[in-house]
């Protein structure tokens, strides 16, 4: 029967695209749109397009921004010899919301797989070493997840940069092994920063 509401159909095919949506889920989403007011959709597809066109990653971190830098990249206040490594911007702003770091981030737009055909030139590892070559960091903190190909990560990393002299560490193992830091709640992720161990 919905096969003959093309529109109502290609709502829940492009749903389905999000990560975690399957059918089902997309099928309830797109009846909640549909039951919604207008002026409800209407600011979901507004805000939707809005981030499209405004977001974009930071020149220096690769977090997200509306500015050539993000807000903690031009902040003065934080501390530019201290460089936190995160996979994700999610893992970004769970560290963030734990308070517990007051340094600066990069972000890696992803971990090492190689199963998966992905080498440290499909992410921001060489923006990472160029970054380090300017020579204002003098510890640098891993806080890939404790997944794999996170743990594969922060090796590799760890090996480079002490090559370079610097003081590399690692987030203590208060996180579960295979979980990801934007799943952890603020309290444990603090425990983790403040806990962390040298390499």
């Amino acid at each position: 029967m919905l096969g003959s509401l093309p529109s109502f159909a290609r709502l829940e095919a492009e749903l389905s695209k999000l990560p975690g949506v399957g059918n089902k889920t997309a099928a309830r989403l797109a009846f909640h749109l549909l039951r919604a007011p207008r002026q409800d959709v209407e600011a979901l597809a507004s805000a939707l397009l809005e981030m499209k066109s405004k977001v974009r990653f930071c020149q220096q971190c690769f977090h997200i921004s509306e500015q050539e830098l993000c807000e903690i990249c031009s902040n003065d206040g934080r501390e530019a010899q201290k460089l936190c490594i995160v996979e994700e911007p999610q893992d970004l702003l769970a560290i963030e919301r734990s308070r517990s770091f007051l340094g600066l981030y990069h972000v890696l737009h992803g971990a090492l797989s190689p199963l998966d055909g992905i080498g440290p030139d499909d992410l921001k590892i060489p923006q990472l070493l160029q970054r380090l070559e300017q020579g204002q960091v003098d510890e640098v903190i891993l806080a890939t997840n404790f997944t794999v190909e996170g743990e594969a990560t922060a090796l590799y990393l760890a090996k480079i940069l002490k090559e370079k002299g610097l003081r590399v560490s690692r987030l203590a193992h208060g996180i579960p092994t295979g979980s990801d830091l934007e799943y952890i709640d603020s309290g444990t992720v603090q425990q983790a920063v403040d806990g962390r161990r040298e390499l």
